[in-house]
């Protein structure tokens, strides 16, 4: 009898934007496809005729289901109910179609909207959720931005989506310490994301630059980061921070003025986010809250010592508190300035972190974390 390849579905909302899940998910795919030659399809939602923002292998199928939930941000809070409803109801019938006609072995939901009604398709499938946040921030109701209205909906939208995950066959989380965090369910997995690229050299931390990356919200701290410059240039005055990242800068640009700073620059996205790695001789992150932290494993393969606040979820799993990087209270400004300073004025110390650091990032490279995913699979088909 001939073997036939694993068919895996996976269900998400868009490809065409350059976000953090649209890449992993489309590396990892990539990866499964061409290594195990497993028959993939990728489900979308959105995006009808907008090209791929990754390539993608053409050994991956792409359905486009065509629903256009994007809709629903230009409509009215009434409207929004009915039409969101009316989506939904399309949204089930279509991918219950897709699904009876795919027949795959495995059904990976990255969590969106059809977490609500995959556990009830009878396609035969396992049927996997993947998150990508973690689980404190899940709805993304931003501590700054919260009130009681939405409290109460986040709780009862957590206790029905508990619901849904229970009837999953596994679910899959970033870190330890966000599986911790989901201690009413017995079938949770950690598979971190792999690295997008794998440096083919590593700084020389010879550049006296900090650098930060990340999109210019809330989550990302970048206030805090500033105060915190605002001690270290004192301190450090010959160095650099550069910040890189997509979003609005100007409340960033004038906190920075009233903070009289002298050497912080407020950049957008780069196309070559390596080569400023590479030119820099310190990371530093300063969110609040993240799913993983990607950009710290970035950080760490190019060789930089890494200084970051140890908030939920990601740093505590990615960084070994003086070994290969520098953990620091959540939100505490002074500390990260400190941590800061020690870094920059000790060169011994910062090169033995930045060895340190890039054996850490080869935990990270997409061979190992794909073999978990194939193991998981295996096991559950």
């Amino acid at each position: 009898m001939e073997h036939r390849p694993l068919k895996i579905v996976y269900c998400t909302p868009a490809l065409y934007m350059a976000g953090g899940v649209e890449r992993v998910l489309t590396l990892k795919a990539n990866y499964l496809a061409e290594h195990y030659g497993y028959d993939i399809t990728i489900i979308l939602t959105e995006g009808k005729g907008k090209p791929l923002f990754y390539p993608l292998s053409d050994k991956i199928k792409v359905v486009n289901l065509d629903i256009n939930f994007e809709q629903l941000w230009r409509c009215s809070f009434v409207r929004k109910i009915a039409v969101y409803l009316s989506k939904q109801r399309r949204y089930k019938r279509l991918l219950t179609a897709e699904l009876m006609r795919l027949r795959p072995d495995i059904t990976v939901s990255l969590l969106r909207r059809e977490i609500n009604f995959i556990n009830e398709i009878a396609d035969g499938s396992r049927k996997i959720g993947e998150l990508h946040v973690n689980r404190a921030n899940y709805r993304n109701f931003e501590a700054n931005d919260t009130n009681i209205v939405k409290r109460w909906f986040a709780k009862f939208w957590m206790s029905r989506l508990l619901v849904h995950l229970r009837k999953l066959d596994q679910l899959v989380v970033l870190t330890e310490e966000d599986r911790q965090s989901w201690h009413e369910l017995s079938h949770v997995s950690v598979i971190p994301d792999p690295l997008a690229f794998v440096p083919g050299q590593q700084s020389m931390l010879t550049v006296r630059r900090v650098i930060a990356v990340g999109r210019y919200v809330y989550q990302k701290g970048f206030d805090l980061l500033l105060q915190a410059w605002a001690k270290v240039e004192r301190e450090c005055p010959d160095w650099q921070l550069a910040i890189y990242g997509d979003g609005d800068r100007a409340p960033y640009q004038r906190q920075a003025e009233e903070l009289g700073l002298r050497h912080c620059q407020l950049r957008g996205r780069t196309a070559d986010i390596q080569a400023e790695y590479l030119n820099s001789s310190l990371f530093v992150f300063s969110s609040r809250f993240e799913g993983f932290g990607m950009v710290l494993i970035e950080a760490m393969a190019c060789g930089l010592p890494v200084v970051s606040f140890d908030c939920p979820c990601g740093p505590k799993d990615i960084v070994s508190d003086g070994q290969d990087g520098l953990l620091v209270p959540a939100g505490n400004v002074e500390q990260l300035a400190q941590a800061m300073i020690r870094v920059m004025k000790h060169t011994d110390q910062a090169r033995q972190l930045g060895r340190q650091a890039v054996e850490k990032s080869e935990q990270y490279h997409i061979e190992l974390l794909a073999e978990r995913w194939r193991s998981l699979f295996e096991r559950l088909k």
